[in-house]
């Protein structure tokens, strides 16, 4: 796969998605559309990436960097589209994939045996993917011949009847010998009832110059085209999928596999257990014989071998997990490390902290971290103990081995294998509860 170059089209402003941001900046699993599409591009090594954005599109020329960036002024068709990143590819003579920023599911696989298929004969000019939907709609269909060279792709509304009945379809996606690139671009007119340049041109004018196209097929759902609000949230379907049966295949046991939802970049160890309704966010990246019960929601997080989180645990950015850890019910993480052997199993919320090994955080148990300007640190030793309905009010260190008393309210650091405790003096007045509801009853009447 050497001498490749992708052109990736992503000017289109989206307007269906009634969005004010571009339309190939929309997420699937935590990443932009173009993202997904460039990293399976990266994936064949290219010796160079062109993205050709509207002026406008600031967002798109950031996340895409280092491609290129080449600019369509206006809207005039996808060869007018591809005729904008002729300039950046003055010179290359090697295969030109051209794809498009909201079709991210394309596979490296089908790019390479485009590829392969366009390189298999020198007069082969260009290669087209197509796919057999089972509605083929309002596609253009791929015309072949009886030798299966492709002579020509026909607009639905061009067709004829005979021409319809083809299930082969286009998806827009090329493979161009680079040699060739240039003079069928220019060679495109916009002598249409849309006054528009049409990449397909590019396949009866290969013909005519004596060359030969090809066509290769891909899956249906690979080649989804992202439009609109709902075709984004069937891209997302179709990639939980992939997701969740990577991660079952990989050696992860998930339970109930449709209410797990992935990032596109979670990373599951062995033997990983994972319960119904476990949502992860981006960058999070989870340990061997870890177990995540229902309903937990975890991002930017680690967690070590053999520990075990929720239910209903948040583990959000900065979270470091060690080894054998277990957070229980109802607890929130956030930009702490907690090491190996800690526990927090209940109603509480660990910020900006430290948790020693083998420290044991009693329900309820807060860090104060935030005076509302800043944000402090807490400091728990190895082997701590803190009591239940504890709040700890950083910047505070708890000693290795020490004890804090049940609902205290600690602002002083505690020295190691002390006890830490701050209680109010407990008063009973005797009757006062009787007389108290006495009094009420009498209200009442």
């Amino acid at each position: 796969m050497t001498s490749i170059a992708a052109v990736v089209l992503a000017a289109g402003a989206g307007t269906r998605m009634k969005s004010a941001k571009p339309k190939v900046m929309h997420e699937i699993g935590g990443r932009p559309m173009i993202s997904h599409l460039l990293g399976t591009v990266g994936a064949l090594d290219p010796s160079k990436v062109v993205v050709v954005t509207s002026p406008a599109m600031d967002s798109v020329q950031e996340e895409v960097a280092p491609a290129e960036i080449a600019i369509q002024k206006e809207a005039l068709g996808t060869g007018h589209a591809v005729a904008a990143a002729l300039e950046a590819l003055k010179g290359f003579t090697g295969d030109v994939l051209i794809l498009y920023g909201d079709t991210p599911l394309i596979e490296a696989e089908t790019l390479e045996k485009m590829i392969e298929k366009r390189r298999a004969s020198d007069k082969c000019a260009v290669v087209v993917l197509g796919f057999e939907p089972d509605d083929p709609l309002e596609y253009g269909r791929l015309v072949t011949d009886k030798d299966g060279n492709l002579t020509a792709i026909v607009e639905f509304a061009d067709a004829s009847a005979e021409e319809r009945a083809v299930r082969l379809c286009n998806s827009g996606v090329m493979a161009i010998n680079g040699e060739h690139l240039e003079a069928f671009i220019t060679a495109v007119d916009n002598k249409n009832a849309k006054g528009e340049y049409y990449l397909t041109d590019i396949v009866e004018i290969a013909i005519r110059k004596g060359l030969t196209c090809a066509y290769v097929k891909g899956e249906e759902e690979e080649l989804l085209g992202v439009n609109n609000r709902v075709q984004l949230a069937e891209a997302e379907a179709i990639a939980q999928r992939r997701w969740r049966l990577a991660a079952m295949t990989g050696g992860a046991t998930l339970i109930d596999p449709e209410t797990v939802w992935f990032s596109h970049d979670t990373k599951l160890g062995r033997d990983v257990v994972i319960e119904p309704g476990v949502f992860f966010g981006p960058k999070v990246t989870v340990g061997d014989n870890v177990r995540i019960k229902a309903y937990s929601h975890l991002e930017g997080t680690t967690i070590g071998e053999k520990a075990q989180i929720g239910p209903f645990a948040r583990l959000r950015p900065g979270a470091e997990v060690a080894d054998k850890v277990k957070i229980g019910n109802f607890v929130e993480i956030k930009k702490s490390t907690l090491e190996t052997g800690a526990k927090v199993s209940h109603l509480s919320y660990i910020g900006d902290a430290r948790v020693g090994a083998e420290a044991n955080i009693g329900a309820g148990t807060i860090t104060c971290n935030y005076d509302g300007y800043d944000k402090f640190r807490t400091d728990i030793g190895a082997g701590a103990f803190i009591g239940s309905n504890t709040a700890l009010v950083a910047p505070v260190k708890i000693g290795d081995g020490a004890i804090i008393g049940a609902g205290s309210t600690i602002s002083k650091n505690v020295e190691a294998d002390a006890l830490g405790i701050e209680r109010a003096e407990e008063k009973q007045k005797s009757g006062w509860a009787k007389r108290f509801r006495d009094l009420k009853k009498k209200v009442k009447k």
